[in-house]
């Protein structure tokens, strides 16, 4: 797996804790902040455990666990920011994260798709 994903996907996961600190303690949110947590988290923690995979189909299906994990840490950071919980700089920085984490993650499970399929 590349390293960049990986190191992405440790800033991104870096950010959302910060920013979960933040929304507990400046605004007492805690259920779609934690949920942001869990998912933003999730997309390196299924990354690691996609390099522990035993084969090609567990590796795909922990890459696209980490794709979805993203999908819905955008989510979270959507709803935060209509319900007003999070300031303009926070969301479009951690947005802009997010999104370039989903492009990346989107093109490996592609790149590693067609590679699967011209190895048959």
């Amino acid at each position: 797996m590349g390293e960049e994903i990986k190191q992405k996907s440790r800033e991104f996961a870096v950010k959302i804790v910060l920013l979960h600190k933040q929304l507990s303690a400046r605004k007492k949110e805690s259920v779609m902040s934690e949920e942001l947590l869990r998912s933003g988290a999730g997309v390196g923690a299924e990354l690691a455990k996609a390099d522990c995979s035993l084969n090609k189909n567990d590796y795909l299906a922990r890459m696209y666990k980490a794709l979805q994990n993203c999908a819905e840490a955008k989510y979270w950071l959507e709803l935060l920011n209509n319900t007003g919980y999070l300031t303009e700089f926070e969301f479009n920085d951690t947005l802009l994260s997010c999104d370039e984490l989903g492009k990346l993650l989107v093109a490996w499970v592609k790149s590693y798709r067609a590679n699967a399929a011209d190895s048959k």
